[in-house]
């Protein structure tokens, strides 16, 4: 082995005299970037799988917690308590709790994002049910409807772009939350944030950081597509 000094960056060890004086200054070095970006992908593959599965199990739930409490208001207090409370819990914190019950890997992780977006996507369930016009739904028995016909065909229409506008904030949320969950071994671009941050290698901590922030804008606007798709009356409306 040679006597140059040998230095951490991003998780490998590299030698010194080997490395371009950006990096070897900590530099943002563009050329290390390109040449590096393929050890991002697979990292990035992890923290989308994280997130969409976290969110979408996320979701089913709250929107069912939602309706219930619709239907039986009594429960609005009690679960809008419960998830407030969850969400006060760090998210550092969250995940080494889980893991002696679940184990380290995806499990911990996707439950313990999966209880974040309680609060907010069951807020917005109520907020939006809530908003729907009374005399709409006056209309809608009057036709003959059943409740359950006026909830799944009257109600949850209308409240669409609130249930959606809340799936929009957990879905970002839940993409810096899940940086986290490489602490409870689940991986994602988490693993290189952490590392970083330990070494502090500008480069890295810029891909990284950027990924994130792009994974964050990009389920944006695929929710805001969805919700233009759902609710066509509102564009009617706009135009």
């Amino acid at each position: 082995m040679s006597g140059a000094p040998l230095i951490a960056q991003g998780g490998f060890v590299r030698d010194r005299a080997g490395e371009s004086s950006c990096v070897a200054d900590n530099g943002f070095c563009l050329d290390w970037i390109s040449k590096n970006l393929d050890r991002y992908q697979t990292p990035f593959l992890e923290h989308v799988y994280l997130v969409v599965v976290s969110v979408a199990i996320g979701f089913v739930i709250a929107v069912a917690l939602g309706l219930l409490a619709h239907r039986r208001r009594w429960l609005i207090g009690p679960l809008t308590g419960v998830t407030g409370a969850l969400y006060t819990v760090p998210s550092i914190a969250m995940f080494f709790l889980l893991q002696p019950l679940l184990g380290r890997g995806n499990a911990p992780a996707i439950v313990g994002l999966a209880i974040y977006t309680q609060v907010i996507i069951f807020r917005n369930v109520i907020t939006g049910l809530a908003g729907v016009p009374k005399e709409m739904v006056d209309a809608a028995a009057g036709m003959g409807m059943t409740p359950n016909q006026r909830l799944f065909k009257v109600e949850v229409p209308l409240a669409l772009p609130e249930i959606l506008a809340g799936l929009r904030i957990a879905s970002a949320t839940t993409v810096g939350l899940a940086a986290f969950a490489a602490l409870a071994g689940a991986g994602g671009l988490g693993q290189q944030l952490i590392v970083s941050s330990l070494i502090v290698f500008k480069s890295n901590v810029v891909v990284a950081g950027g990924l994130v922030t792009l994974l964050a804008a990009a389920l944006d606007l695929v929710v805001l597509g969805i919700q233009r798709l759902l609710t066509p009356w509102r564009r009617a409306v706009l135009a």
